[in-house]
């Protein structure tokens, strides 16, 4: 997209299935495992849409030269303390942009916009499942800084939180747990959705063992195999260098494959 301009708006009633598409376009090639698959993610848009959980006051798309080219969209979720107290919150997710219009900084302007209508709105703070070495950059962190969980109680770095203010997550601590509309994506009903957008190759990904066979036997038993190259961004850098068996030479060779294939490493620095 050479023009960088772009306007933020909240979606109309009649783009919903073009917001669908742009997650369809903006995902297709982001699936983990290493087989050829159809992504999920625009039927998740669909079924979010019509969710009770969906916020519709946070549904921004981004428009350049008259058409659609980003969206982001909110669910309710909640905080679940050992008490069993609950504690409202949100996440996002499809943040969507068009592959040509990536790089001109419009994921990051729909998050802030929504953020701050996230706040006017009363919100705590905003926790998602995301890349662990990008999301730090506009101000997440890891969940665990907050003693907020997973569901089944536990954490990982690509498990984050932002507080929408100075405080946000005081006295809130637990469980994190999600709407089930995130659920429940079978592969029967992905492709029968997928129907009704036009015929599109199935992306190739590069698979894990062209990472695997080229670091040291040590390192190479570490990470879980049938997965695509495109799983390592799952895993922030720190948690890489923490992996039984991964040494310096380990990790220079995961940074030079990783980028030898279109996948930027971040840094632990991004972390508190």
């Amino acid at each position: 997209m050479k023009n960088k301009n772009f306007i933020l708006r909240l979606i109309r009633e009649d783009e919903k299935f073009a917001a669908e598409n742009i997650a369809r376009e903006a995902h297709w090639d982001g699936e983990w495992d290493a087989a050829p698959t159809i992504c999920d993610v625009h039927l998740l848009a669909h079924r979010l849409f019509s969710c009770a959980a969906y916020v519709p006051e946070l549904s921004f798309v981004a428009e350049a030269d008259g058409r659609l080219v980003g969206h982001i969209m909110y669910a309710r979720c909640k905080i679940v303390a050992p008490d069993g107290a609950e504690h409202e919150v949100l996440t996002f997710g499809p943040l969507s942009v068009l592959p040509e219009a990536q790089g001109c900084g419009i994921g990051t302007a729909l998050m802030r916009r929504s953020f701050d209508e996230a706040k006017r709105l009363g919100a705590h703070g905003v926790l998602i499942f995301g890349y662990p070495d990008y999301y730090p950059r506009a101000g997440f962190r890891r969940a665990a800084e907050f003693g907020i969980t997973t569901a089944d109680g536990t954490n990982f770095d690509a498990f984050m939180a932002y507080p929408l203010y100075d405080g946000a997550f005081d006295g809130i601590s637990g469980r994190f747990i999600i709407d089930p509309v995130y659920d429940n994506l079978s592969r029967e009903d992905v492709d029968a959705f997928d129907k009704k957008f036009p015929p599109k190759e199935l992306h190739t990904p590069v698979p894990l063992e062209v990472l695997l066979d080229r670091l040291p036997p040590a390192a190479r038993d570490a990470f879980e195999k049938g997965k695509s190259l495109r799983y390592m961004t799952t895993k922030s850098e720190r948690e890489i260098r923490e992996t039984p068996g991964v040494c310096d030479e380990a990790m220079e060779i995961i940074r030079a494959t990783m980028h030898e294939h279109g996948f930027a490493r971040g840094s632990a620095k991004t972390y508190r």
